[in-house]
């Protein structure tokens, strides 16, 4: 009997995977993460070599033996006092402007058109880390759609991350691995990427929608790392 709720081709089933490892490795290191460490080690070796789970290895093993707290500090440095590195997706298409409360709109949208319940936790709806978890465990298909929506925000956080010699550029660069099409070669190939950006304003969002529950649990028919890694935990 297979555990997994709906059938997926292999090459779908990487990607999984690959998405739900992305979105918790790129979560703020608590607790959490360190014990989900040999949990995710098991269900990437049980994925097929690529470069996206080579570079999520080289990633947990860093995480392995890093000090806690300093890659705690690590993340905060890189991902919340720098725009240049952030995990909003929508701030790289419409910057701080009153535009930017329309493309939040659309990712609650794609959210409710899926028929899950998806707990923002917080976070606005375009958090890189909720829009891969959605893509692993609701709807890979449209999950992938926004994400090469956002392809040119995606290799431009990669090469912000490489600047610095960050681990966290592993991750970015796993989950653009994912994505169809060929990955900039440079920085200048990404911004030409991008769509021109509209001066920066700052204005105050709708708040975005609460109501939802969590897409993560402890369901083996749900939990697309527990169903691959099935065989390490018997």
């Amino acid at each position: 009997m297979k555990l997994l709720a709906r059938r997926r081709d292999p090459a779908r089933m990487d990607w999984q995977v690959v998405h739900q490892v992305s979105a918790w490795c790129l979560g703020y290191p608590d607790e959490q993460l360190f014990d989900r460490l040999d949990l995710m080690r098991a269900a990437l070796d049980e994925q097929s070599p690529s470069t996206a789970t080579a570079a999520l290895r080289r990633f947990l093993e860093h995480a392995a033996t890093a000090d806690r707290t300093g890659l705690a500090q690590h993340y905060t440095d890189v991902f919340d006092l720098s725009r240049k590195r952030t995990l909003y997706l929508s701030y790289w298409s419409a910057g701080d402007t009153r535009r930017r409360g329309a493309v939040l709109g659309r990712f609650k949208q794609l959210y409710r058109d899926s028929g899950f319940l998806v707990n923002l936790q917080g976070e606005l709806p375009d958090h890189l880390p909720i829009v891969l978890e959605f893509t692993a465990l609701a709807d890979a298909d449209r999950g992938t759609a926004i994400l090469s929506d956002n392809r040119a925000a995606l290799e431009l956080i990669r090469f912000a991350l490489l600047d610095l010699d960050s681990p966290y550029a592993d991750i970015l660069t796993a989950v653009c691995a994912t994505l169809p099409g060929q990955a900039p070669p440079d920085r200048a190939s990404a911004m030409a990427m991008a769509a021109p950006q509209r001066p920066v304003e700052t204005v105050g969002l709708e708040p975005y929608d609460p109501r939802l529950l969590p897409l993560i649990t402890d369901d083996p028919l749900t939990d697309p790392l527990r169903n691959n890694s099935a065989k390490a935990f018997r």
